[in-house]
């Protein structure tokens, strides 16, 4: 995922994503705003020796948030954390390492 956050600086980047929240169900929705917002979308990367492409993220109400990846026709929500990242990692990948941080 490129360069490693200490856990200082994931720290930092919940509280940024988190600062007004109450409740794991606000801070996730939180972290989701941030990650939609900053992660350059679309990039390829690969999936069970598939490329994809990311399209978008989304959040699973209550539960987590996901990377909806594409090939050809067929459309496909992957756990942002099950995803592999290709090298170099996107822009705004930080906000799934902070996510992972976050851990509900």
């Amino acid at each position: 995922m490129g360069r490693q956050r200490s856990n200082a600086q994931l720290d930092d980047l919940v509280a940024q994503a988190t600062v007004d929240a109450y409740g794991d169900e606000e801070q996730l929705a939180g972290l989701f705003t941030m990650m939609a917002e900053h992660l350059a979308v679309p990039f390829n990367t690969v999936v069970l020796g598939v490329e994809v492409t990311v399209r978008k993220v989304d959040l699973v109400p209550g539960s987590q948030i996901v990377a909806v990846c594409a090939r050809g026709g067929h459309r496909q929500a992957i756990g942002i954390l099950d995803l592999p990242l290709p090298t170099p990692a996107p822009e705004g990948a930080e906000w799934i390492e902070a996510y992972r941080h976050w851990g509900p």
